[in-house]
């Protein structure tokens, strides 16, 4: 039987997507002045919460059914005490009793000499963002000098401290890097690692962001096969990545193109933002809601279980269709199929 919508703005089809990944944006300040990133031209436009806030928030939605933590930022590396987050975040477990899949996204700069104490606390993955595999590319992108043998390193050292697989994030704009593509997969092949393209979205509502910037999945793969051709590999229904190898099997890329192929039915994410709100979805003006000292968020219930879920119209994540609801006190549960709520006793 179909789960029942929540009460609320949500006018289209209830999907009752299950919440298993968590990211958590730990500042918004970063060390890099990309040309295309808001916050490298602005500076951070958000503050911080004290560590203890997070893990606040992350041990609730632990306990509603998160499986996976991505620790995110701006560049987390920047914040003192992220290895000692890490450790924290390494104690809490899931609802079945397991551990947790703590990954992290940096640009690399500061990675080198941190990933060996991050695998230690209890780091299993990196991600590390990158747009170009030319040194000179790469610094007017960023637009700091010398930065590209910094990321490199941070690559080799945390393959070699088994931060496994290290995958590297690539966005894609045209007219700015799309000749980077057949670089970077010669790059997954020769230092091992999984490159993902990633399309250009509009992030910010009042960011410059046209459909002619979009290098599309079609255009990625065509250019690729130009190099060597791909063969598509599996990949769970949640992944947000189309998941390839090469021809002779010796590399991986993926593409993520959530303007060409959404994915907004599918997704399973759910983001606590630098400040302590919360959002489903990147896109558009929807700023999230927030958690503050009293925690708020929607629970469905199932005989013998509660969990996050998520809410999609059938559309496109373009139009915020994808929302958490709060309704106020405590973390209440809408109890599938009965018409009332509960409230859960909150996190202090």
């Amino acid at each position: 039987m179909e789960t029942p919508a929540p009460p609320g703005p949500c006018r289209g089809h209830w999907k009752g997507n299950g919440i298993t990944d968590l990211r958590i944006s730990i500042t918004h300040r970063c060390n890099y002045k990309c040309v295309y990133c808001r916050t490298g031209n602005e500076g951070a436009l958000y503050g911080d919460l004290p560590f203890a806030d997070y893990l606040r928030m992350a041990r609730v939605l632990t306990g509603l059914g998160i499986q996976k933590v991505r620790i995110t930022g701006g560049e987390p590396l920047l914040r003192k005490g992220v290895v000692d987050f890490v450790r924290e975040l390494a104690k809490l477990r899931t609802t079945s009793g397991e551990d947790l899949d703590i990954a992290l996204t940096t640009n690399g700069h500061l990675l080198a000499d941190m990933a060996q104490p991050l695998k230690d606390a209890g780091l299993r993955r990196v991600t590390v963002s990158m747009d170009a595999v030319d040194p000179e590319r790469f610094a007017r992108i960023t637009r700091v000098p010398d930065g590209y043998d910094n990321v490199l390193a941070g690559i080799r050292v945390s393959g070699r401290v088994g931060l496994w697989p290290v995958k590297v994030n690539c966005v894609l704009m045209r007219g700015f890097n799309e000749d980077q593509i057949i670089p970077f997969g010669m790059f997954a092949r020769e230092e091992g690692v999984v490159v993902r393209f990633i399309e250009f979205m509009p992030l910010e509502e009042d960011r410059v962001w046209s459909p002619n910037t979009v290098v599309t999945l079609d255009e990625i793969l065509r250019r690729m096969g130009e190099y060597r051709l791909l063969v598509e590999i599996p990949h769970a229904r949640s992944e947000t990545a189309r998941r390839y190898r090469f021809e002779d099997g010796i590399g991986e890329i993926g593409i993520i193109a959530p303007v060409s192929h959404p994915f907004c039915g599918h997704c399973s994410r759910i983001r606590i933002t630098s400040d302590g709100k919360i959002r489903t979805c990147l896109y558009g003006a929807y700023r999230g809601i927030g958690f503050g000292r009293q925690l708020s968020v929607v629970v469905i219930r199932t005989p013998g279980k509660a969990r996050l879920q998520s809410c999609h119209n059938g559309f496109s994540c373009s139009q915020n269709s994808r929302i958490v609801f709060a309704f106020g006190v405590g973390v209440r549960q809408r109890l599938a199929g009965k018409g009332t709520t509960s409230v859960v006793p909150q996190e202090r």
